[in-house]
């Protein structure tokens, strides 16, 4: 579950970055009405906002309907037939709160799994390998990543592992590893608890047919 990923729906992709508390905060809301986040395949992750004007985003629609939650859109006849699906699988958290620092970080990712945290993502848009050293005394906060553990190296120290959104083609396949104390990661983070999700063993899936007809 990468929600480093703007969300559409609940408002919380609005500042063209991410949100560090925010997709918490509609995932709860979600589980609240019995339902989660859905899996990546049922709402594939576009890098935009709702009033966002740049590249693909501008066209689209991002108003928070059923079907921009989870949607199918037929391959055969009649093709290019979109609809809504309103069961879709999904994962749902508990219980969720922000954290911040080094001690609290580690303690929370080596209880409970990887976190979301700020960071400023200006020095690393040209990133490709190696840790990430470089910061700005007046840099901001102005992306989401997730922290998914740490390192330690003979040479700079202990470091972050970080996820980020960009794709696997950018960085270490997707990742970075940043330098304790560096690009403002520790400054604020977020964490969740998981409640409940889809899964083949649970036998808990709404099946659907291909073109989503039956899942209305």
């Amino acid at each position: 579950l990468s929600v480093q990923h703007i969300l559409n729906c609940g408002g919380v992709g609005s500042c063209h970055g991410g949100s560090v508390g925010g997709p918490y905060q509609w995932i709860k809301q979600q589980t609240a009405k019995g339902a989660g986040i859905g899996y990546e395949s049922g709402n594939p992750y576009l890098a935009c906002s709702s009033e966002s004007q740049l590249g693909v985003c501008k066209g689209g629609d991002f108003t928070c309907t059923p079907e921009n939650e989870a949607r199918t859109c037929s391959t055969f006849p009649p093709a290019g037939k979109c609809r809504p699906i309103i069961q879709y699988p999904n994962a749902s958290i508990a219980e969720y709160g922000t954290i911040s620092g080094q001690d609290a970080m580690q303690k929370e990712i080596f209880a409970r799994g990887p976190i979301a945290c700020g960071i400023n993502a200006a020095p690393i848009l040209n990133y490709t390998s190696g840790i990430s050293t470089i910061d700005k005394l007046f840099g901001r906060v102005d992306h989401v990543i997730s922290v998914v553990g740490w390192g330690s190296d003979a040479k700079e120290g202990q470091y972050w592992i970080v996820r980020n959104s960009w794709g696997e083609y950018w960085g270490e396949m997707g990742y970075i590893r940043v330098k304790f104390g560096s690009l403002k990661v520790e400054r604020q983070c977020a964490w969740a608890t998981l409640k409940d999700y889809t899964a083949p063993e649970k036998k808990n899936q709404v099946h659907c047919f291909e073109g989503g007809e039956n899942c209305q």
